[in-house]
């Protein structure tokens, strides 16, 4: 198995919960050896995260927390910091998630970093970032989505804002993160200095508002929720099926809707005035989606599908997860792997390594491990040389 483009790159990881070990298990895909680092009486709260459950057991961190060593130290002792130092004496990255401040408080903060490594990168993942002054309150993406915009445009015109089931702000902060990681690697390579990378929760979400904040500035423009679909931009839409199922049909390019036009057998309407041109959509969208939401609803998805797809309009059913798990395009590019959880010693089903590489390509080597400390004695030993007997004495004082 090719090790990896990130082969040699070691990551200390510490800090819990999502935006943070996500940037750690992304770079731990490209073959990054990523260590984490768990309080011994704290484990990351993602080993029991999840809706579903076996024996007790959760499994956001099987796929979470993959590719992963895990070891358990207590950064709040002075020992703790002693043999921090000491391991990021000798790595390329730490990720940190804790609230700003936090690691000065511990004396772990940049300045001392930097004097035990001077090449080493300092990611810091955090709800506001480290500067601002809500620099210090904690963050969730929840709040940050809100508070950056993208919560307000999401549900239907006049009704509450909904929110997706999954934790988008801090999958976003984790790849903006990683980016940033990255992007200071290569800077050390030519400068052989270390830096900080501050991602905010805040920030990320931010930075994907596409033109809401320069359609303000110039036009006053408060963009608004619009359902399922972006007002002005038509036809673009979820349109419901024979079965009840949504189909989401895209064809708002003048090129593209006049195919759509073909292959719904009304030719006519890629030349009616009022659906020409994207300009004369967008004035027409209500009765346009009218339209093709008809014609829609009188086929199977299977068949919408099929004659979209022929023409060469962009289109797609509305999946659930059980119809993403035995998707033949995920399955062909290799995007549904198996994890072997040790906790449950079973396959448990998650998703691929993305971006693929065509020399260097990441891979899924194993899955979150099962218990806080599980590789101890291996790094622990191979890092700083100490022996199992040293290593069961710092258990026993309670430092791992």
């Amino acid at each position: 198995m090719p090790a990896g483009a990130l082969e040699g790159i070691r990551v200390l990881e510490i800090g819990t919960l999502i935006a943070g070990p996500f940037a750690g298990r992304l770079l731990g895909d490209q073959g990054a050896d990523v260590i984490k680092v768990e309080a011994p009486d704290r484990p990351d709260p993602l080993r029991t995260w999840g809706q579903a459950h076996e024996d007790g057991r959760g499994f956001f961190w099987t796929v979470h927390a993959r590719n992963k060593r895990c070891i358990t130290l207590d950064l709040r002792a002075a020992r703790g910091q002693e043999l921090f130092l000491a391991l990021a004496a000798d790595a390329d990255v730490v990720v940190e998630s804790f609230r700003p401040g936090t690691l000065e408080r511990w004396g772990l903060g940049p300045d001392r970093l930097s004097a035990a490594n001077p090449g080493l990168v300092l990611a810091r993942v955090s709800g506001y970032g480290q500067t601002g002054p809500m620099a210090a309150q904690p963050g969730y993406a929840s709040v940050a989505e809100a508070r950056a915009g993208l919560r307000f445009v999401t549900g239907f015109p006049g009704q509450p804002p909904v929110r997706m089931a999954l934790s988008i702000g801090d999958s976003l902060a984790g790849m903006f993160a990683c980016q940033g990681i990255l992007t200071a690697l290569v800077a050390r390579a030519r400068t052989g200095q270390g830096q900080v990378v501050d991602a905010a929760l805040t920030d990320s979400c931010l930075a994907v508002t596409e033109s809401m904040v320069p359609d303000y500035s110039r036009a006053g423009l408060v963009r608004q929720p619009s359902g399922t679909r972006l007002d002005a931009i038509a036809p673009s839409n979820s349109y419901e099926t024979a079965d009840g199922t949504f189909v989401i049909i895209a064809a708002n390019q003048d090129t593209l809707f006049r195919r759509l036009c073909a292959a719904m057998g009304r030719p006519d309407l890629a030349d009616d005035e009022r659906y020409a041109t994207h300009t004369a959509r967008a004035r027409h969208q209500d009765e346009l989606d009218g339209l093709i939401g008809a014609w829609a609803k009188a086929l199977p998805p299977e068949e919408v599908v099929a004659r979209c797809s022929g023409a060469g309009v962009v289109v797609g059913p509305v999946a659930t997860v059980a119809d993403v798990a035995v998707d033949e395009q995920f399955l062909a590019r290799g995007m549904l792997v198996d994890h072997h959880d040790l906790g449950v010693d079973a396959d448990v089903l998650g998703p691929g390594v993305t971006p693929q590489l065509s020399a260097t390509p990441g891979a899924v080597r194993w899955a979150g491990p099962p218990r806080p400390g599980w590789h101890n004695t291996e790094v622990y030993g191979e890092l700083l040389g100490l022996t199992e007997s040293d290593v069961a004495a710092l258990a026993a004082e309670g430092v791992i």
